[in-house]
C-alpha cells in the first residue's frame, strides 16, 4: 500500500514505526489493490505513538480490536470511516482512546496473545460508512488453503518506506503450521502456535506489511484473525508469510468478558 504524502514525511513516519515493532519482526499490504472508498466500514485507522501507524476493527460502538504491540499514548487517535489518511473526509469520525487493554498474557518475545482492546472516548455513530465487524460465534481454526482478505494503510514496498494514503486490500492463502514452522519458513523462531494463522502466497508478492498491524483477517466472510507480525524487511517474501492472531475461543471469551466488565 502506498501513500501520497510527501516522500520525506512518509519515510520518517514509516522508519519510526519500524523501530517500534517488538523483537525485530514486522507486522505487515503488498501486492494488493485500493478498495472502493468506504467499502470496508469496519476498518479503524490508528495513529499511535511518534506518528506510528496501525489498524483495527470496530467490534462494538465504543470498542476497537487491534494488536497489543501497537503503541498508543494520550494523544493517539482512532479514525473511523477513513479511506484516505491525509484528506479531510466528511465520513471520518475521529476518536480519542479512553482505555487500552492488552490481552493479559501477551508475550512480546514469543508474539503470543498479540491482541488489544481499545475503549473509545465516545460511541461511534453507526452508518453506511462506519459499521461494526461482528466477532465469530466460535473460535474455530482456519483450514490450510483457505483464501482470506486483509486491508490496511501500511507499506506497499520493502525499500521505499512509504505508507499508503488510501486503504488497500490483498488476498492471502492460509498455510499449515507445520510448513510455516519449517526450516524454510520461520524455523520455530518464533513458534507459530495453535492460536496463530500463517497466511501468504506461495509465489510471494502478496502480504501485509509495516503499518498494517491490527488489521482484521477475514476468511470466507468471517472475522478470523488480527494482523500481528512477519519477517523484517521481507514483506511479500514467500518464505516469510504474515502471521495473524487466530480469534480462538480463549481470545473470544476474553474479548467478551473484558467489554462487559469495562462497559
Amino acid at each position: 500500500m502506498r501513500g501520497s504524502r510527501a516522500a520525506l514525511a512518509s519515510a520518517l513516519s514509516a522508519a519510526t514505526f519500524l523501530l517500534l515493532l517488538p523483537g525485530g519482526l514486522c507486522a505487515r499490504i503488498i501486492g494488493g489493490t485500493e478498495v472502493t472508498a468506504h467499502s470496508r466500514p469496519y476498518m479503524a485507522l490508528i495513529k499511535g505513538t511518534n506518528d506510528s501507524l496501525c489498524a483495527g476493527a470496530l467490534i462494538a460502538d465504543a470498542w476497537v480490536l487491534t494488536a497489543a504491540h501497537c503503541a498508543l499514548n494520550r494523544s493517539s487517535q482512532v479514525i473511523l470511516g477513513a479511506h484516505s489518511q491525509s484528506k479531510q473526509e466528511p465520513e471520518k469520525q475521529i476518536m480519542s482512546v479512553k482505555k487500552q487493554i492488552p490481552f493479559p498474557h501477551y508475550n512480546k518475545n514469543r508474539h503470543e496473545g498479540d491482541l488489544k482492546l481499545l475503549k473509545l472516548g465516545r460511541k461511534a455513530t453507526i452508518n453506511r460508512h462506519v459499521a461494526i465487524l461482528r466477532l465469530p460465534k466460535r473460535g474455530e481454526d482456519v483450514k490450510p488453503g483457505t483464501k482470506c482478505h486483509v486491508a490496511g494503510w501500511g507499506l506497499i514496498h520493502n525499500r521505499y518506506l512509504s505508507a499508503s494514503d488510501t486503504l488497500r486490500e490483498v488476498w492471502v492463502t492460509v498455510l499449515d503450521r507445520e510448513t510455516c514452522n519449517g526450516p524454510k519458513y520461520y524455523g520455530h523462531k518464533p513458534v507459530i502456535g495453535r492460536d496463530m494463522i500463517c497466511a501468504g502466497d506461495r509465489r510471494g508478492g502478496k502480504d501485509t506489511c509495516n503499518g498494517d498491524s491490527g488489521s482484521p483477517l477475514i476468511c470466507e466472510g468471517t472475522f478470523r484473525g488480527v494482523t500481528s507480525f512477519g519477517k523484517p524487511g521481507k514483506c511479500g517474501d514467500p518464505r516469510g508469510p504474515g502471521v495473524y492472531m487466530l480469534l480462538s475461543q480463549k481470545y473470544l471469551n476474553w474479548i467478551t468478558k473484558t467489554m462487559r466488565r469495562a462497559a
